[in-house]
């Protein structure tokens, strides 16, 4: 997109075309205008839309552009934070809400691929966490007892039957969830767009928003062509935040994730690896993630950004872990590059924010962003349509909350990633 081959790779060359938009010009009425085109805006748009709501939708570029175009891909259920600790963090009120929706969002996503008829590549065959050495096996051991306790379709498995379902002996078990899958990104969130633009909902892109102001009882929204004047406003731009609303990008420190796809495998190597098809990540800091596409590539990925010393760094990591990882493997070749940008909180929760009268928005999706964001997304259509109130959310309101040395902490994690990768094949 833009130009810029490492932005969105492998799923911007096999995503169906986005449906055809324009910028936006001129003067418009709405009841609901939503800033940013990604899983959460066009997911509330969409729900929006299917109620009679006059929607307008401004994305600052293309559709699924930020962090929703650009993932691994994994459907997952629930946060990084276990989930008994939820209730110690958030309440219990709010800890019991946001495990029930973080829990289920995986079945709306894919009950909106049925729906919609999405061409994204679905595949509800589940997700693998994998433990490397004892102490990731005992953070799954607890990870699968509170998930269990509360009804989830999840498994432990050992270390044989976790090196069957993977390809590889290099794992102390993993963690089986039968709520989760993979998708196509990129497909999802174009899906998604069309499926809003079909009950109703007016889309611009190329249509970034520079300024907001009060007049009355509604809110102007100017872009550079033109406003839109609404009722309410929804900021659906997590760590892509830009101005008039950058005090949500202040809480979110960048963590940057790459990834590289491979040609697609012969069939003897897609029958080892990973032979069901879910996808996996491993319980390392500096993690790595792969799965396979519907053509056979794997997808394998890991913390840090293509650029400057980086990209060789990275990819240079990538081809020595494949091998360890599936010996059987070779020489591969990669097919695409890319990177993005995960926005993470101080405590790896996501956050519902009333940045001013009638303007609310979730964001610190923590690299969590297709169920989450599509489940907030609704919960928002919800709320600004007034079928629930605020005090129903999943989360509190919150007022954002600047993380000190954020500049630093980014640098640091860039530059870790490329020590942790440039030293070791990772196990």
């Amino acid at each position: 997109m833009l130009n810029d081959p490492r932005s969105h790779g492998l799923w911007e060359m096999t995503a169906p075309p986005a449906p055809d938009t324009v910028a936006f010009s001129g003067k418009a009425e709405a009841d609901v205008v939503i800033v940013g085109g990604g899983y959460t805006g066009f997911s509330a748009a969409l729900h929006l839309a299917e109620r009679g709501t006059r929607v307008i939708l401004l994305e600052g570029a293309e559709v699924g552009y930020g962090g929703s175009g650009r993932n691994v891909g994994l459907v997952n259920a629930g946060m990084w934070v276990m989930p008994d600790e939820l209730p110690g963090v958030l309440g219990d009120l709010y800890g019991s809400r946001l495990l029930d929706v973080l829990g289920n969002a995986p079945r709306l996503v894919f009950d909106l691929v049925e729906k919609h008829g999405i061409d994204c590549e679905i595949n509800p065959a589940g997700t693998l966490h994998c433990a490397v050495g004892q102490s990731g096996l005992d953070e799954l051991k607890q990870r699968a007892e509170q998930w269990a306790r509360r009804g989830a379709p999840v498994r432990l498995l050992d270390a044989a039957e976790t090196a069957t379902k993977v390809g590889t002996g290099a794992y102390a078990g993993a963690l089986l969830d039968m709520r989760a899958g993979t998708i196509q990104p990129l497909a999802y969130a174009r899906g998604l767009a069309r499926a809003a633009i079909a009950a109703g909902a007016q889309v611009f892109t190329g249509s970034p928003v520079t300024g907001a102001e009060r007049n009355g009882t509604r809110w102007t929204v100017k872009t550079p062509r033109g406003d839109v004047t609404a009722d309410w406003v929804i900021v659906a731009t997590n760590a892509y935040t830009a101005s008039p609303w950058n005090v949500v990008r202040t809480e979110l420190v960048h963590l940057p994730y790459f990834n590289f796809a491979t040609v697609p495998l012969s069939a003897e190597m897609q029958a080892k690896i990973l032979p069901e098809r879910q996808g996996a990540w491993d319980t390392k800091e500096v993690l790595s993630s792969f799965r396979f596409d519907k053509r056979g590539r794997l997808v394998f990925g890991s913390v840090g950004a293509l650029r400057g010393a980086g990209l060789g760094i990275h990819k240079a990591w990538a081809r020595r872990s494949l091998k360890k990882l599936f010996p059987d493997i070779g020489d591969v070749a990669f097919e695409a590059e890319w990177y993005g940008k995960i926005g993470m909180t101080a405590d790896n929760l996501p956050r519902f924010h009333r940045l001013a009268e009638n303007v609310v928005g979730f964001s610190g999706y923590n690299g969590r962003g297709i169920a989450p964001g599509t489940v907030f997304g609704r919960t928002l259509a919800e709320l600004v349509s007034g079928r629930i109130a605020e005090a129903d959310l999943p989360l509190p309101v919150t007022d954002p909350q600047a993380q000190s040395f954020r500049s630093v902490r980014e640098g640091y994690y860039e530059l870790g990633a490329q020590i942790a990768h440039f030293a070791s094949a990772r196990f």
